[in-house]
């Protein structure tokens, strides 16, 4: 797999994309996604092997320009607790608009899908939970960074059952999952060294 070039590849997934929002996965066929990227049905199997292989990298190019906007969120905020407010609200204000998300979380077309975001995540999940500590490390050194993976897989993970399953405004959500993480990042920590208040 990984036989086509950037621009290629890009197109590929666009066009898979959109024809998974508006048909759902059970109506993605492969020879459509490769007449709408102008290339040969062969040169989408060479590129994901077949059609699940596909939506997984769709929905894994959906989650890394996730990933990049929750870079500049937690890029804003020096205080920890309020970077991770802000992370938590732009993930449940951004998934409320996001067509691909939607369609994988109501099933439509088929829940085939669901897995991706729920029992077969693990590649999500760890590129999530990967992502926010590294970024976490670069602002506060001192934090042990298990103690941050931990943390951070348990906030993914509370973030993305609150998208499928909303059970309050985002802001109440983040203030509880910040909380949450402040809290265990504090209790794991000298007392005397705190990151931020658990308000």
């Amino acid at each position: 797999m990984g036989t086509a070039d950037r621009p290629v590849r890009e197109a590929l997934l666009d066009a898979a994309a959109a024809l998974l929002v508006e048909r759902g996965y059970r109506g993605l066929r492969m020879q459509d996604v490769a007449s709408a990227a102008g290339v040969s049905r062969q040169t989408v199997y060479n590129e994901f092997g077949d059609k699940w292989g596909l939506a997984q990298a769709v929905v894994i190019r959906d989650n890394d320009h996730y990933l990049d906007g929750i870079d500049r969120v937690l890029s804003e905020h020096a205080d920890l607790f309020d970077a991770v407010v802000a992370a938590v609200r732009y993930t449940l204000e951004t998934s409320a608009d996001d067509q691909l998300k939607k369609a994988v979380l109501t099933g439509a077309g088929g829940e085939e899908l669901l897995p991706l975001l729920t029992t077969q995540a693990e590649p999500l999940l760890f590129t999530a939970r990967a992502r926010l500590t590294e970024h976490a490390l670069r602002h506060w050194p001192h934090l042990d960074r298990a103690v941050l993976a931990e943390v951070a897989d348990a906030a993914v993970r509370l973030t993305m059952s609150h998208i499928m399953l909303p059970s309050g405004p985002p802001e109440h959500v983040a203030r509880s999952v910040a909380r949450m993480v402040t809290g265990h990042v504090i209790a794991a920590e000298n007392p005397g060294d705190t990151v931020g208040s658990a308000r």
